[in-house]
Order: structure tokens, then C-alpha cells, then sequence
């Protein structure tokens, strides 16, 4: 009989400080709790009564916000499964520009039943066949479950009617001002062929001060500064745009200029200042009546921007810069020169105008049809801004997503109960072990009702057992939480409340969340070298002076 080889004798596999995590209590289930975790941490962020998250990031910068997107790009997650499911909300940003919390939330409970499954004997592959039933058969209920379609894009009531749900679950309260504003936007850049609509033709700028009730649309462009010099509007503006310093070119060499006299003193400057009227006689001459420059202006040329009555602006962001050119019709210029009638812009009125003690440059158009328009929006902290326009931007790019797919189905957890209803069905009718994943899968989808009503301060148990009542007394799969209810009844008709979602954006969401978390089954082991590098250095003493 040969003797037992001692451990010591095997082949070493890694390099020493090597770490290896295998089989289901090591791996997977170590990966699905960190993934609770996370999913814990939005989940209170969910729906209209969804808490504030105060996230400061490594710069020191405060977010008070409840949009997943944001907490989630924020927090700086090193979990590499976590990491997993934070990309997956990302592209799911991407993808639609809303219902981030949606995949973090439900790939997270999918993952917890997957728990309980694996806990009962299951194996990881059983689970994850049964999920992938699960989720086709999802998205083809899905399809049918659609109650109303966005066709016209022209109209604003329908419009609103896609946009409202969306803005609510941010900005609950103020959801009809903030969606008259994004439709009254959206109005204004829509192209005749509305799937050319792009999202970055809407622009927000913040000022700070008064009241939301005070925020308004302007069609054209606002920046947040005031022009440079003493000219502060221009009518039928022709315009010049550069990208390079308004200002005499500086020589790379040094030289030494000797003055003899008091004579060559006075007119050592005087070429230098003929030179710079002459270009700026020149833009005159042209008809240039605004520059507007990405860089900085030097005091001789503003002073004869001034002298020929010539608005003048800065606009340090290169993208503005870029979208300002998309607006008039400009050319970007790299040198000084004056610019061709090809390269000019024209603008109906560029003016500067007094908002909350802030003055603004507006480069407003009087067509009704534009290439940009800006929603200001007015309130007391920059964060409650800040949070405002995030709800502006789902609200915009739920307008892309319904130009592209229109079809609309119940909100409010309504379609979540008529997708449990049905894939619970489903499960029973299908043999073998994969029905155990498919219930689980459905049981899942509980989490969005359940969520909506905890975070209202209602009673979830009860609320869920008359959705289940009213959704299999009725196939039409229209009743969902009533957040707001007085009653204890605490469910209403959503499609009559007019809470009603996006299509794409929860199909969207279920293949991402449904990927991610199977992508997470499917891992049985974690290897993880060492980590690079040697000691850290001290921390700086805040007290290295004292004793």
C-alpha cells in the first residue's frame, strides 16, 4: 500500500499571497451577499417616496441625490461581482438614460432566491437554465402587456404622459412643472424626422435663487457669464467663433529692444496697436457684430472690440463651444482672421439678461424650431439643483426612448404583478427541476410593488396580497400601489392615474439585470493575486507640531 505524499510536496500553483475562493459557499454565496449589499443601498432610493442617499466622493464633493446612477458612479465599489452589476446599470444609463435602480434592484433579488435554491440542493447550472426560461418568457409577456402607444410627438399631452411617471419617481410633487418643461423643450428641437432627436440639444443651466416655479425654456443657447466688454446685445447678429486667444500673438524668442528717447518710446507700441485695430477694422467691415472665443481676451483687443461696438463672450467649455456652433451655423476658427461668410454664424438677438441677480448671455432664436433650447432651472442649494436636473435628464431621455419604441405599459409595480401572475403559470405548467428557478424568477418581481409601499410607509405584506387578489380577479394587469392613497384600500388603475412606463426602458432592464446576475451564478471560483506595490506610505499627522 503506498504511503500518503504530504501536502508540501505538490506543485505550488501561484505565487505566494495568492488568494483562492472556490465552490458554492466560498464563491457564490460569498458574491451574491456583497451583492445584496449593494442592491440594499438603492433599493431604498426606489420610486417616488425613495430616500436621499448624502454620498461625498474622494474629491470631497457632496451628492444628495436618490438617482441610482449617480449613488452607484459615486461610490467607488471594489467588489469585482458588485462590480459586475454596477456596469450593467451603467449600460442600462446608456442604453435608455432611466430605470438604473430597476437592474440593481431586481438582479439583486434574483440573486437572493437563487440563494435560497442553492441552499435547498440546486445546483448553479439548474438555476441559472430555469432563469433563462424564466427572462424569454418575461419579455414576451412583456410585449403583450403594452396599454397605450406614443405616436405623435408633436403632441405635448401625449408627450407628458411618457415623461410624468419618469420625473415623479425623482421629483415627486413637482412632476408636472418639471415635465411641462422637458415637453416644452423637446417641442422646440424636434426635427421633422423626430429619430434624428438628440438628447444633447437640451441644455439645463442652473441659477441659483427665487423658487422651481420661476425655472422657464429659452429657445436657443444661455451661458452663465456675461460678456466681456461694455456691449451687452446685438440684433440679426452676424458671428465669429474662435477657438484661440483674442490677443497678439507672443513670440517664442526673447529679444531686447534699445529706446534712445522719449519720442521712440511713444511709438513703440503704436504698430502693435495698428495691427490690432486693423483686424478688428476688419471684422467691422465684415459685419461681424459678435465674437465669441474658447480662450482669453487681451486688454488692447477688447479695447477695440469695444470702440467698433462688437458683444463680445467667453465660453470656456470646448463643448459649448461646439454645441454654439451647431446653433448659428459657425465654423470654429484656430487663428485670428476674419472669418468667411461660409464660417460665420448668424443669431436673431444675442443680449445679456438679469436672472435672480446672475446675468446670463442668451443667444435666443425666434424661429419656433431650433437647434438647442435651455431650461433654467431656479431653487435655494446648488445639490437641490443638481438633483432637479437629473430628473430633467431621465425626463429627456425617455423622450429618445419612446421616438424609438412608443409603447407604453402600466407603472406602479402594476406590471410586475401581471409578469409574477403570469410566469408563476407558467412555472407550474413546466416539468422537471427548472420550475423551482422559474417561481423563484417570478417571486422576484415582488420586490418592486414591496419596495414601492415600505418606502411610502405602508404596509407591504397587505398591499401585496391584494395586488395578487386583483390581478388574478382580472388579466387586464393594470392595478398597482397607490403611494398617495388616504384609503386602506392602497391600490388603484394606473393606466386612469396616468402612471404609465417606458417598454423599452423595463425590457432594457430586465436582459441587463437578468445577465448580470446569471453571469454571477455562473462563477464557482475567485482567484486573486497579491496586490502590487510595497508598504503604504504614512498618513500626513494633522498634529506633527505637537508634543
Amino acid at each position: 500500500m503506498a504511503m500518503r505524499v504530504p501536502k508540501s510536496a505538490y506543485p505550488q500553483l501561484f505565487k505566494d499571497g495568492y488568494k483562492n475562493l472556490q465552490g458554492v459557499d466560498e464563491a457564490v454565496i460569498r458574491n451574491i451577499q456583497a451583492i445584496h449589499e449593494l442592491s440594499e443601498i438603492v433599493r431604498t432610493s426606489f420610486g417616488p417616496n425613495g430616500r436621499n442617499k448624502m454620498v461625498i466622493n474622494h474629491l470631497e464633493k457632496l451628492f444628495v441625490t436618490n438617482d441610482a446612477a449617480t449613488i452607484i458612479r459615486e461610490l467607488e465599489v471594489v467588489h469585482p461581482a458588485a462590480k459586475l452589476l454596477v456596469m450593467a446599470s451603467q449600460q442600462q444609463e446608456q442604453e435608455i438614460g432611466d430605470a438604473t435602480n430597476f437592474v440593481i434592484v431586481f438582479a439583486g433579488e434574483l440573486l437572493q432566491k437563487a440563494e435560497y435554491l442553492l441552499r435547498m440542493g440546486l445546483h448553479p447550472s439548474e438555476i441559472v437554465q430555469g432563469y433563462e426560461l424564466a427572462s424569454n418568457k418575461a419579455l414576451e409577456i412583456l410585449e403583450e402587456l403594452g396599454v397605450e402607444t406614443v405616436t405623435n410627438f408633436k403632441s405635448k399631452t401625449e408627450l407628458f404622459k411618457a415623461i410624468r411617471t419618469v420625473i415623479a419617481s425623482k421629483q415627486y410633487g413637482n412632476e408636472d412643472l418639471l415635465s411641462n418643461l422637458v415637453v416644452e423643450a423637446s417641442q422646440i428641437i424636434m426635427p421633422k424626422n423626430p429619430a434624428a432627436f438628440n438628447v444633447d440639444n437640451i441644455r439645463v443651466v442652473k441659477i441659483l435663487g427665487s423658487s422651481l416655479h420661476e425655472s422657464q425654456v429659452i429657445n436657443g443657447m444661455v451661458f452663465g457669464r456675461e460678456p466681456e466688454g461694455i456691449v451687452t446685445k446685438a440684433t440679426k447678429a452676424k458671428i465669429g467663433i474662435f477657438t484661440c486667444s483674442l490677443d497678439t500673438a507672443q513670440t517664442e524668442t526673447k529679444g531686447t529692444v534699445l529706446i534712445h528717447n522719449a519720442k521712440e518710446m511713444l511709438n513703440f507700441t503704436k504698430g502693435e496697436e495698428q495691427h490690432v485695430e486693423k483686424i478688428f477694422k476688419e471684422f467691422y467691415d465684415a459685419g461681424v457684430n459678435v465674437v465669441v472665443t474658447g480662450s482669453g481676451i487681451g486688454e488692447l483687443a477688447l479695447h477695440y472690440l469695444n470702440r467698433f461696438n462688437i458683444l463680445t463672450v467667453k465660453v470656456l467649455s470646448k463643448f459649448d463651444l461646439r454645441r454654439l456652433c451647431r446653433v448659428v451655423g459657425a465654423t470654429p476658427l484656430a487663428r485670428l482672421g476674419v472669418p468667411t461668410p461660409e464660417e460665420m454664424g448668424y443669431c436673431d438677438i444675442v443680449e445679456t439678461v438679469e436672472i435672480g441677480g446672475d446675468r446670463v448671455t442668451v443667444f435666443k432664436q425666434e424661429s419656433e424650431i431650433s437647434k438647442t433650447s435651455t431650461i433654467i432651472i431656479r431653487g435655494a442649494t446648488q445639490n437641490h439643483l443638481d438633483d432637479i436636473e437629473r430628473a430633467l435628464d431621465d425626463g429627456v431621455n425617455i423622450v429618445k426612448a419612446v421616438i424609438r419604441d412608443g409603447r407604453l405599459v402600466p407603472g406602479a409595480g402594476a406590471t410586475e404583478m401581471e409578469l409574477n401572475k403570469r410566469l408563476s403559470s407558467f412555472g407550474e405548467k413546466t416539468p422537471g427541476i427548472n420550475q423551482y428557478s422559474i417561481k423563484a424568477f417570478a417571486e422576484a418581481l415582488e420586490v418592486f410593488p414591496r419596495t414601492l409601499a415600505e418606502n411610502a410607509g405602508l404596509d407591504a405584506t397587505q398591499i401585496l396580497s391584494k395586488l395578487y387578489a386583483a390581478h388574478h380577479q382580472d388579466d387586464s394587469g393594470v392595478i398597482g400601489v397607490d403611494i398617495g392613497s388616504e384609503t386602506e384600500d392602497c391600490t388603484l388603475d394606473v393606466v386612469k392615474a396616468d402612471i404609465l412606463d417606458s417598454l423599452s426602458a423595463k425590457s432594457w432592464a430586465l436582459k441587463f439585470s437578468v445577465d448580470a446576475a446569471l453571469t454571477v451564478l455562473r462563477v464557482d471560483q475567485i482567484i486573486m493575486s497579491k496586490p502590487s506595490g510595497g508598504p503604504k506610505p504614512p498618513q500626513q499627522n494633522s498634529n506633527w507640531d505637537e508634543d
